[in-house]
């Protein structure tokens, strides 16, 4: 197969984390073509979906006292060419959040795939719909008390009836502008205006898990079904689990709570072409649906004997082959 990853600039992935190395790797030890491109170099030509592509040819990790290690130059890529995208089997969007304007472009530029040809991993139409907090409210059945606005007043009483709560911007990542929330905080409502942009930008209020401290699980899902997860424990003064921000990654098994989790959530990430995403369970309740870019697939390799790459190159190849 050819495979197009459309991505940050390749100079700054981490090879030892960044599950978008993770896939690439596997493809190419599986013998496929891997090729590489950016938002910036994606095209509308003769109504066709193109980019300005490099192949790309990868030295893989190795395992060494538990740690992946990589070579300094750990990759080759060959001189650019315009592709159309439908001379590829997969496209993988892999572009880091935030979902900006160039990004909601980009998914335009995609959704002109044909999809007879090639798939495209996320959906375009299922990236834009699926912000990755707003997303996870219609699974209410199974998140923990939850309110999304800008008022001041309605903000207040939630936090007010829970207690402790955590506020989340509805476009951050990797734990970007998640703060802790106490009615009693003298900074209250000063927190409350720089989020919410002096009340013209919702958030997302949620009813603080104190099981938080114990990690936040990140389940992995490949066309609905978990592949693997990995517990992400906060260190320190931090609250936040976030591999970003330093938690602490250990060894995940899931849970019954968390398979129906897996169950509820499942079949709609299906339907909605979402194919490769990644959970986040605290103390039994879903926090977040992960759909942009999401990772954790070196942390579970490392620590479960794993090949989530392959798991999902492998799966791919099967949905073409009934594809063709």
């Amino acid at each position: 197969m050819k495979l197009a990853f459309i991505i940050d600039p390749i100079s700054k992935l981490d090879p030892g984390h960044d599950s978008t190395v993770a896939m690439m790797e596997a493809a190419q030890v599986l013998g496929h073509e891997v090729w590489i491109t950016e938002l910036h170099q994606l095209s509308v030509i003769e109504g066709k979906a193109w980019a300005i592509l490099s192949q790309v040819q990868l030295i893989p990790v190795t395992l060494k006292e538990g740690k992946w290690l990589s070579v300094p130059e750990w990759y080759e890529l060959s001189s650019p060419e315009l592709r159309c995208l439908e001379d590829m089997d997969a496209v993988f969007m892999r572009k880091d959040p935030p979902v900006t304007i160039r990004y909601l472009y980009a998914t335009y530029i995609l959704e002109l795939i044909n999809p007879e040809k090639t798939l495209v991993i996320n959906s375009p139409q299922g990236l834009r719909e699926a912000n990755e907090k707003m997303y996870t409210l219609q699974f209410y059945s199974v998140m923990p008390e939850t309110v999304v606005s800008q008022d001041k007043n309605i903000i207040r009483k939630f936090v007010e009836e829970k207690k402790q709560a955590v506020l989340k911007p509805l476009g951050g990542k990797a734990g970007e502008g998640i703060l802790f929330l106490e009615p009693n905080d003298h900074n209250f409502n000063s927190i409350i205006e720089v989020s919410t942009h002096q009340g013209q930008e919702p958030v997302m209020i949620q009813r603080f898990l104190p099981e938080a401290k114990n990690g936040d699980k990140r389940i992995i899902l490949l066309d609905g079904k978990p592949i693997g997860a990995v517990n992400r424990v906060p260190t320190g003064q931090e609250f936040r689990g976030n591999m970003a921000v330093g938690g602490r990654v250990e060894k995940a098994e899931l849970t019954p709570r968390e398979e129906n989790i897996c169950e509820v959530v499942g079949p709609q990430l299906s339907e909605n072409g979402l194919y490769f995403v990644g959970i986040d369970v605290i103390g039994g309740y879903l926090t977040e649906v992960n759909v942009t870019s999401p990772t954790g697939i070196r942390e579970i390799d490392l620590l479960d004997g794993k090949n989530l790459g392959q798991e999902v190159i492998q799966w791919l190849t099967k949905v073409r082959l009934k594809g063709s």
